[in-house]
């Protein structure tokens, strides 16, 4: 099973959350600010590494909130002969310090935007950002109240590694 390490940012000011938008192999959601730790590459240096990378915004990293580990199933890989997937994710609270708004090139997101939180129920989005909101002490509610799955990727994976029902 090969394994990825990776960090992340969870960035909110003013109720908004900054997202950017991955596409890979055919599949997108919004997603956090972060990605793969280089080699020797210390996880608080690549989250704010990839944050600047993927959104042009400079950051400093408040605390660590958490890790998150997943199991994603070969058969819901984008090249399921790799097999499964363990995936750990370093999640940090951080907050901006410069820069400007811009999109990736050439990168594995196309866009970056801020949201309300409160609109977060009806955006595309990978499982991990409602984990890393929770995380920070956020709760993603949905029209009734009630804390919401996320509809991306990610959520098709249970943190076993079985496939999870897609209804969730």
């Amino acid at each position: 099973m090969k394994q990825r390490v990776a960090a992340y940012a969870v960035i909110v000011e003013s109720g908004r959350v900054l997202l950017p938008h991955w596409v890979e192999g055919g599949r997108s959601g919004w997603t956090l600010p972060g990605g793969g730790i280089d080699p020797g590459e210390h996880p608080a240096d690549a989250a704010v590494r990839e944050v600047l990378e993927e959104t042009g915004y400079h950051v400093e990293l408040d605390e660590l909130l958490g890790i998150d580990s997943i199991v994603v199933p070969a058969a819901l890989r984008l090249d399921p002969d790799e097999g499964p997937l363990h995936g750990l994710r370093i999640v940090y609270l951080a907050h901006v310090v410069g820069g400007e708004l811009r999109d990736e090139v050439d990168g594995s997101t196309d866009a970056a935007a801020w949201f309300d939180l409160a609109d977060l129920p009806a955006l595309d989005r990978v499982e991990l950002v409602d984990i890393a909101l929770r995380m920070a002490g956020y709760a993603v509610l949905d029209d009734d109240g009630e804390t919401t799955r996320a509809g991306g990727l990610l959520s098709l994976a249970r943190r076993t590694g079985e496939a999870a029902d897609p209804s969730l």
